[in-house]
């Protein structure tokens, strides 16, 4: 350990700015940052601590194509089951074949929807039961006026 003309040592963090001396003229890594002096960009191929060079290889990819350590992308709703309560309101029928066919592809591909499927088949299901219900019970109110008409000779 050396000493100055002042008294310190050269592990002194103080005694390299003395009189007034600007403490941010260190260079750094993008050139000298002290008041009037000019900014210097970091030449080409500069990387910052913690960064990976260019043209570091991408880590390789776990289940379901996402990264290791982070949760699997989010399974989409299956179109048909959402197809499926929208026609059980609509058009009973086709409500419960789209709630079937929806039911097959949740089962085979494990995408979202199950209850909105399920909701389609029984809701379609019950509308279609009301409506053949009520189209027989008007079949058998014009029937049976009908027949209660005198016939006329």
């Amino acid at each position: 350990m050396t000493q100055d003309s002042t008294g310190r040592s050269d592990d002194d963090p103080t005694a390299k700015f003395e009189h007034g001396s600007a403490p941010n003229t260190d260079p750094g890594p993008y050139g000298p940052t002290a008041y009037g002096q000019q900014y210097q960009y970091p030449q080409p191929g500069y990387q910052p601590d913690g960064y990976p060079p260019p043209g570091y290889p991408q880590p390789p990819l776990g289940a379901y194509g996402a990264y290791p350590g982070y949760p699997p992308p989010a399974r989409g709703t299956n179109t048909m089951a959402i197809l499926a309560l929208v026609f059980a309101f609509v058009f009973a029928p086709v409500g419960i074949v789209f709630g079937i066919i929806a039911r097959n592809q949740i089962a085979r591909t494990g995408e979202e929807g199950e209850g909105l499927a399920l909701a389609g088949l029984i809701v379609g299901a019950v509308f279609t039961l009301l409506i053949v219900a009520y189209i027989i019970f008007m079949v058998a109110i014009f029937a049976a006026a009908f027949s209660a008409i005198p016939a006329q000779t």
